[in-house]
């Protein structure tokens, strides 16, 4: 079978991720490739903007998507930077529907898959980070991440120099 690494387990063992809650993802494109967008310096006191490439347009339009595949989800807050996106997703309970709540593996596998299939140029990471949200103080720290992440790119941990 050869000697292949052992990939350490990302997801809390005995959670349900379809459970009513908010959840903060990142997903990261294929060896950190930037296509999604741009991060344009604002002019005057205007703070850092994203500007989306054509991938990421249609990208956008799959996270806009997503709460009308699933009447019970809200993409809550996102940022589409050059070659990751950031989103707080939360899972609603569900409200007399008869099919089953998604996880949020299948919500972010949805965003995915139809993206990739819309520009074939676009490959993502195999998985994804995924932070279940636990108090109002996390959420609000979180949506403030996001928020200012164009103005931090430059330190950005998954930045890399055009």
């Amino acid at each position: 079978m050869g000697d292949r690494p052992t990939r350490k387990p990302i997801r809390l063992p005995a959670f349900d991720y379809s459970s009513a809650g908010a959840y903060f993802v990142t997903v990261c494109t294929q060896d950190r490739r930037c296509i999604l967008s741009d991060v344009v310096v604002g002019e005057g006191l205007a703070p850092p903007a994203v500007r989306l490439s054509t991938v990421g347009r249609s990208v956008d339009e799959e996270i806009q998507a997503v709460t009308k595949r699933y009447e019970n989800v809200r993409i809550d807050n996102y940022v589409i930077m050059p070659n990751h996106i950031h989103l707080i997703v939360s899972i609603c309970e569900q409200t007399g529907g008869t099919s089953p709540s998604p996880t949020l593996a299948d919500i972010i596998r949805v965003i995915k898959s139809v993206s990739s299939h819309r520009c074939p140029e676009l490959k993502w990471q195999r998985s994804y980070y995924e932070h279940v949200i636990r108090s109002e103080r996390d959420y609000l720290e979180i949506w403030n991440y996001i928020d200012g992440n164009p103005g931090k790119w430059a330190d950005d941990k998954y930045y890399i120099e055009a």
